[in-house]
């Protein structure tokens, strides 16, 4: 699963490799560190840095486009580093402006350890894809972006792909037309947000060139399919962009009524990690040993 670059040299990141070994790779979003740390501990490869889980958990604000590149930035950074066995990429939103502005935020990102980008082609400031309301950009706008990415990528471990958000406002011609478009200007996968129906991913499939991915929101337009089913469709890569945040938010609503409710959670120890069980999910036993390396001088080899 290899793409050739604009000079026909052929590249192949770790996201190519791991579509090559699985035919099709499952892909949580993530929103902070630890969230990144339960993905890589479950066992997954690949992590997308959600832009509509970060803005909720670290602005607790709706995917408006109100989230900047340098928190994204930030926010990269601090999972990377949390789980670094994780291919992860990053969701771009719009790039944060023009081409020029495109290269530099793709340049941060590798240096925070990102291993690929979504870029979209919505009017800034954009929406959740699943939202209403939204606007796209003429699609040799967001080609030229896409091009601009792919000469800044160079030959860094970066994979790219282009997103469109066409169907809502034009249809799922455009949206196919608009990817196919993208792939020429050298994204390495395309993205095709909310389809509405399964046929309609099955279009998209059908229709669109090289390297696929379909996003799957619980209570979205899309409707919901397993990894197999997907596979069969003709797509590579499978997000569950909104899932973590989602049940995290569940997990928390229902918990807090409970300690509002009986002024306690002894009785409901089952719908938490206890102290003991959370200390093994952040590794707390291996703080200790690196601790009393320094107890005595000379420091413990």
């Amino acid at each position: 699963m290899a793409a050739n670059d604009a000079n026909g040299v052929v590249r192949k990141t770790t996201m190519h490799r791991l579509i090559e070994e699985h035919g099709c790779v499952l892909m949580p979003g993530v929103q902070d560190a630890l969230s990144a740390s339960v993905v890589e501990k479950t066992g997954f490869d690949a992590a997308f840095v959600s832009g509509y889980c970060v803005s909720a958990a670290y602005l607790g604000i709706p995917d408006f486009g109100l989230l900047t590149t340098t928190e994204v930035i930030q926010a990269t950074s601090k999972i990377t580093k949390a789980a670094p066995n994780l291919c992860v990429i990053v969701d771009g939103d719009t790039g944060g402006g023009g081409p020029l502005n495109v290269q530099r935020f793709i340049k941060e990102l590798i240096s925070a350890g990102a291993k690929g980008i979504f870029l979209e082609d919505q009017v800034w400031p954009k929406k959740c894809g699943h939202m209403r309301g939204k606007v796209v950009v003429p699609a040799e706008e967001h080609a030229l972006k896409i091009a601009a990415a792919r000469e800044a990528i160079g030959d860094a471990d970066f994979f790219l792909v282009a997103r469109t958000d066409a169907r809502a406002p034009h249809g799922l011609e455009e949206g196919i037309r608009r990817a196919n478009l993208y792939t020429e200007a050298g994204a390495d996968a395309t993205f095709m947000e909310a389809p509405a129906s399964t046929d309609e991913l099955k279009e998209v499939a059908l229709k669109t060139k090289g390297l696929r991915i379909a996003n799957m929101i619980e209570g979205g337009k899309t409707p919901l399919h397993t990894q197999e089913e997907l596979k069969e469709m003709g797509f590579h890569l499978i997000a569950h962009s909104l899932t973590s945040v989602y049940a995290t938010a569940r997990a928390l609503v229902n918990i807090m009524k409970i300690l509002k409710e009986k002024g306690t959670t002894r009785d409901d120890l089952d719908k938490m990690a206890t102290f003991s069980e959370f200390s093994e999910l952040i590794n707390l036993e291996s703080w200790y040993e690196k601790e009393s390396k320094f107890k005595s001088y000379p420091p413990k080899p």
